[in-house]
């Protein structure tokens, strides 16, 4: 007999990297990746594939559905499949919505319910036991997981604040791929006094001044460039950064400053795409028997 679950989590843009200090601060966005499972009774392995890219890293969701069927204690094997509409390795948190839709997937080919909490817990151990992320990305999981804005303390893996917020975003995603894993630590540690400035900005809710802050920072310490930051501050917007660890760039923007700066990054000679979405406030989801494909 097989076992069928579906799921949904979301992707999400960065308010506070969380690499140099362990606290973080992000927010869900209208895009999403979708994960099937396919489990039988009996001991055996999981298998995985993620749509479209057959030679794929697919450790984080196999480990990912291993973890939830450890924590029922039942022996089962079967294969989970990933699809996205996030760009995968551009700092738009592919894993964390990847490793949430696989754990809600997986807890609905059971027919099991879990703490939320818990859930989010079980994708940023899978994480941290594959090696994909540094910190575990609580604050990414949690804003992929529970949708709006989430602020967060990922060593003690503590969900510090979370508010819905309306605000349409803009995102430039280069083409170049940059893996959270490989990031340089040292050189995010040497800016973390002033990242703790960023990070309490956002617990007061001043998401857009906490988040270009962390833009400047993090792009002095990694590398990137700061002129789409720049390009967002001319064209009138308050809020903009570095997402993750690179290389993509999200904005929070208006009509008018949208409009601005949608024109100033096409601009750019730089090779990427740009994403009209907005703040996502809704949580990942379950999605028995309804047809996503």
């Amino acid at each position: 007999m097989s076992y069928t679950g579906h799921a949904y989590a979301l992707g999400a843009g960065t308010i506070v990297n969380a690499i140099a200090t362990w606290k973080g601060s992000a927010f869900a966005v209208d895009l999403k990746t979708f994960a099937d499972i396919e489990l039988y009774d009996g001991k055996g392995d999981i298998t995985g594939t993620i749509e479209g890219i057959p030679d794929a890293d697919t450790r984080l969701i196999k480990r990912t559905a291993e973890l939830v069927l450890q924590y029922f204690n039942v022996d089962m094997h079967g294969s989970v499949k990933t699809k996205s509409e996030i760009p995968l390795a551009s700092g738009l948190k592919s894993s964390s919505a990847a490793a949430n839709a696989t754990v809600l997937a997986t807890l609905d080919a059971l027919g099991e319910e879990m703490d939320p909490l818990d859930a989010v817990k079980i994708g940023v151990q899978a994480a941290l036991e594959v090696g994909v992320s540094i910190t575990g990305a609580f604050d990414d999981a949690c804003a992929s997981f529970f949708g709006g804005i989430v602020v967060t303390d990922n060593k003690l893996k503590e969900l510090e604040h979370r508010e819905e917020k309306e605000k349409d975003v803009l995102i430039f995603a280069p083409d170049k791929k940059s893996f959270s894993a490989t990031t340089n630590v040292a050189r995010s540690q040497a800016i973390a006094p002033w990242v703790d400035m960023a990070y309490k900005l956002a617990l007061e809710g001043n998401y857009e001044e906490a988040m270009t802050l962390n833009g400047f920072l993090y792009c002095g310490a990694l590398g990137f460039e700061t002129e789409p930051m720049m390009l967002a501050l001319e064209a009138g917007v308050k809020g903009v950064t570095l997402s993750g660890t690179g290389p993509s760039y999200v904005a929070l923007v208006d009509t008018a400053s949208g409009s601005k700066l949608k024109e100033s990054w096409s601009g750019l000679e730089i090779s990427g795409s740009l994403i009209s979405t907005k703040i996502y406030n809704k949580k990942a989801k379950k999605l028995a028997g309804c047809d996503h494909k």
